[in-house]
């Protein structure tokens, strides 16, 4: 078979897999493939078909619908970055991931052609061991009911500092702070958590976050940034934390 046909029927079951676990798993690759053979250059001009709903290439990133869910999207480096692991998340001069994922919920928001409460938005990043993909991916959704409902009843009472809550999420205990920078202007969470996971001596790889947006007792916005790693039984999925059905969105008020 020539080789360029071979290329292009891998490339499209790269495409049709996107974040089906099974099928993910057999190609890791998979988002890296999209975001470097179509959505890249379709962007820069090339006579490719455009996958993604967003490419920006000054800030150095691409944000695609997810095929799971009804309004799930991700945020993916156009540069290679492997994982909340690389190294490359902390270099000073690293782009915002998080911050480019949260101005990327009005995705989510236009897919469900209804606006979001800020506290019922989740971004989430999962370890090395709990993802299919090679390549970073922050997943934009809504979060789970049940999450919102309890971190709205423990949100008075998470500082600006790491500390467990006080109630298990999916019966795993998460560590979390708040954040009280709205748009995340001066705040990467990858660098809030690196010394974190560096006192319990646990390496970047084996953590995950969800960023969870919140409104403080006296009206200001703000985050809950939640953290959990890698133990016996737990893949540190993060991910958990959303739900892809998007039910929130039922009764959610729709503005203008």
């Amino acid at each position: 078979m020539p080789m360029k046909t071979t290329k292009t029927i891998r490339l499209l079951a790269a495409l049709c897999c996107v974040c089906v676990p099974l099928a993910c798993a057999a190609n890791p690759n998979a988002l890296w493939e999209i975001v470097h053979d179509y959505c890249q250059p379709a962007a820069e001009g090339a006579h490719v078909a455009q996958k993604c709903a967003d490419v920006n290439l000054a800030g150095g990133y691409a944000v695609l619908k997810d095929l799971v869910g009804v309004a799930q999207y991700l945020l993916i480096p156009t540069a290679p970055v492997t994982g909340i692991e690389s190294p490359a998340l902390l270099e000073p001069d690293s782009p915002n991931y998080f911050r480019d994922a949260w101005n990327a919920r009005v995705y989510v928001n236009h897919k469900l052609r209804r606006n979001l409460p800020r506290d019922e938005v989740s971004l989430a990043i999962n370890s090395a061991s709990g993802r299919t993909q090679n390549q970073l991916h922050i997943h934009i959704d809504c979060l789970a009911s049940d999450i919102a409902r309890a971190l709205r009843e423990v949100g008075p009472r998470i500082g600006t500092e790491w500390a467990p809550l006080p109630v298990r999420l999916r019966g795993h205990v998460y560590s979390a702070m708040r954040i009280d920078d709205p748009d995340l202007a001066r705040t990467d969470p990858f660098k809030l958590l690196a010394p974190y996971a560096a006192s319990r001596g646990q390496t970047m790889g084996e953590q995950t976050l969800l960023l969870a947006g919140a409104v403080r007792s006296d009206g200001a916005p703000a985050f809950y940034l939640l953290n959990d790693h890698v133990q016996p039984g737990n893949w540190a999925s993060s991910e958990e934390l959303q739900d892809h059905t998007c039910a929130l969105a039922d009764r959610s008020i729709e503005k203008p």
